[in-house]
């Protein structure tokens, strides 16, 4: 009988290619050839009962939900018991170093496991925190994950998806609106969705000549959906938005109509420049101009591309023509600092479409595992005795007035 954690699995796990077992020849193949030789070697010596303890040298977000799963559907395959000790619940911030999972089991079969379990823990577990942060500052917004493009193969695009989802319920926990959704068919699951969300790319503007016809041939093919309407091709978000609405004005006075704001870093949105960049944020949040820390926060405050500037300016323009209700959705890097400063110039954005959870210094998402005990006695090497159940113990007992 295999033994997994209590509870039901998180949306999206169940059905994830990166959770189907894979065959002792292909994780032969996969893993690293030490642990083979050490498989062998304990089969010829003996088994015993081991228990691994894994963790990240970084704070995170627990999300172990695909390694757990995968692993329950490998033990399954070769029919070998175990249990699962998850110290750190789905959702839960974990400290740099704390132990967030420990696998007990025979050694035999988990030896080697190890590398593939660890793929899929770490990236999952450091973006769910950006996940969380990002969404955390902007509390009021929806945040749409748009990540599959900058990710290196589909397991990575589930690991991500996922990572996004975890960020996202627990920044709801805490009052945000979080990950409401993806962009992808594959992944929405994860999300409690039967398929992604998405609006209009830049070619089919392009296929249409005009930002106004291809909101047109949209709205022919899909009169049901809300109308979300990139605005930046031709380099004038305001004329083609306002357009757009006026077109469409029954939409657009009953909220039908979002436009999204995707200006790329090397110029200003239509009408801006660095002084009325200035000006507008001056007129909504004059405090967020003195209180920025870096040249990259006042960039993204005042600067090109989307700005918390050009979002201002946005939102002016729309309910200066009388199209409050039309909704504006923001892009582009929007990552834990941009939705930071976001959050500061108070910036009127309603949905955030990002992939930029997915970690920025790959190093930090290197999982840990050691094993910490065998047969019951604690053993592990030297320097990573604070992994132990009895360190733990010591600990809590301490904290515990």
């Amino acid at each position: 009988m295999t033994h997994s954690p209590t509870g039901a699995a998180a949306p999206g796990i169940a059905s994830a290619q990166a959770t189907a077992a894979l065959t002792d020849d292909q994780i032969r193949a996969r893993t690293d050839s030490y642990f083979n030789r050490t498989r062998q070697i304990v089969s010829h010596f003996g088994d015993c009962e081991v228990t691994y303890a894994f963790f990240l040298r970084c704070p995170v977000i627990s999300a172990p939900g695909i390694m757990l799963e995968w692993l329950k559907n490998v033990m399954a395959e070769r029919g070998s018991t175990y249990t699962v000790e998850v110290l750190h619940p789905e959702g839960e911030w974990v400290g740099a170093g704390e132990p967030l999972v420990y696998v007990t089991g025979s050694f035999v079969h988990l030896a080697d496991l190890e590398t593939l379990l660890l793929q899929k823990l770490g990236s999952s577990c450091v973006a769910a925190l950006r996940a969380y942060q990002m969404a955390l500052s902007l509390p009021q917004a929806r945040f749409l994950a748009m990540d599959a493009r900058h990710c290196a193969g589909y397991e990575m695009q589930e690991l991500m998806a996922y990572a996004a989802s975890v960020g996202g319920r627990a920044a709801q926990k805490d009052g945000a609106v979080g990950f409401v959704g993806t962009a992808n068919d594959a992944v929405s699951a994860f999300f409690g969705a039967s398929q992604g969300a998405g609006t209009m790319p830049h070619a089919l503007i392009g296929y249409a000549g005009s930002t106004v016809r291809a909101a047109e041939m949209f709205h022919q093919t899909f009169p049901s959906s809300d109308l979300v309407v990139l605005v930046d091709y031709f380099g004038q978000e305001i004329t083609d938005a306002l357009a757009v609405c006026h077109r469409f004005e029954d939409l657009a006075r009953t909220g039908r109509i979002a436009v999204r704001l995707d200006t790329h870093g090397g110029r200003f949105m239509e009408g801006l420049n660095p002084q009325e960049s200035y000006a507008v944020v001056n007129r909504h949040a004059p405090e967020a101009l003195r209180r920025y820390r870096s040249d990259r926060e006042l960039r993204y405050l005042i600067g090109t591309g989307v700005s918390a500037a050009s979002i201002w300016k946005m939102r002016e323009a729309l309910d200066g023509a009388g199209f409050e209700q039309v909704r504006i959705i923001a892009s582009s890097g929007f990552g834990v600092t941009k939705c930071a400063c976001m959050a500061d110039a108070h910036a009127p954005i309603d949905v955030v479409g990002t992939g930029s959870f997915i970690p920025e210094t790959w190093n930090e998402t290197y999982a840990t595992a050691d094993i910490i005990s065998y047969n019951g006695v604690e053993r592990v090497k030297i320097g990573r005795e604070f992994l132990f159940a009895s360190a733990r113990n010591k600990k809590t007992a301490k904290e515990t007035p």
